[in-house]
């Protein structure tokens, strides 16, 4: 009874974000830690592979989402390279789950049809072969699609994807001949985790935790992404936390308008004055 109340709430709810034109322009690449799977688990007397299986529901439904808001680039954080430390109970359970996801993805009519490229971005070599050969299968089978592409980051970690690129810059310094002054931001994005992505506009982190787990640090800090945090657990995530996200990135963007015509107009009065000082 209590879930048929917060669906009906959720609806009255989108529908008045819409009314009220707050679901207008919004973010280009939307960036999701995806918390909670295992206390959602725990919660509901189910064991930690239960709530990653609950949470892959999610996924799907933020995708069809993502796509009807126009949001070009979506994100997930689905594996640190720190969850390799997980005991192989924990850990074997997600890599079955990423395997069967990514093919399920790769033969998808609504994948296809929505023509939405799949990639996966991080350490992608150390997972297991059966995994890496499902993201090349996905990868492969929707390579030419450029609507919405759905960037997987599986054994990732964004301060070793920055060192690796370090490393490799400073190689390509010592080695290759690259002057210092040939260092551009293009140079270090070629070098990031499998190539370069659109900046983040958007972090979203689900399960009530504030802090972005150092997610795509060189997209999203260096783009001074909005983040927005919620109190649901990813499974429970909903359409309307999706949108209250995007009127956090709205209602920054339009704080900064404001700043910078203030700015603007401060800045031009202050000329005039100048001006009329020297009459």
């Amino acid at each position: 009874m209590l879930r048929g109340v917060r669906e009906g709430f959720d609806r009255a709810y989108e529908r008045l974000l819409h009314r009220e034109g707050e679901v207008g322009e919004g973010p280009g690449h939307v960036a999701i830690i995806m918390d909670g799977n295992r206390r959602y688990a725990r919660e509901h007397g189910d064991d930690a592979p239960d709530g990653h299986r609950a949470g892959s529901e999610t996924t799907e439904r933020v995708l069809e989402w993502c796509k009807e808001i126009g949001v070009e680039e979506l994100t997930l954080y689905a594996f640190s390279t720190e969850n390799f430390e997980r005991p192989p109970e924990e850990r074997e359970p997600l890599f079955d789950l990423f395997e069967d996801k990514l093919y399920e993805f790769g033969d998808s009519e609504r994948v296809h049809d929505g023509e939405i490229r799949i990639r996966a971005i991080g350490e992608i070599e150390r997972l297991p072969d059966r995994v890496r050969s499902a993201v090349d299968y996905a990868e492969e089978r929707t390579a030419d699609y450029d609507e919405l592409t759905l960037n997987v980051a599986l054994a990732y970690g964004g301060r070793n994807e920055l060192l690796r690129a370090a490393r490799d810059v400073a190689t390509a310094v010592d080695e290759e001949g690259l002057a210092p002054e040939e260092i551009t931001v293009e140079e270090v994005e070629r070098r990031l985790y499998r190539g370069t992505i659109r900046d983040v506009d958007l972090i979203i982190r689900t399960g009530g935790d504030e802090r972005t787990s150092n997610f795509l640090p060189w997209h999203a800090n260096g783009n001074e992404a909005a983040v927005y945090f919620c109190a649901p657990y990813w499974p429970e995530f909903s359409k309307v936390d999706l949108l209250r996200g995007i009127r956090t990135y709205q209602s920054r963007e339009a704080s900064w308008q404001r700043t910078r015509t203030e700015r603007a107009v401060a800045l031009v009065s202050a000329l005039a004055a100048d001006e009329l000082d020297g009459v």
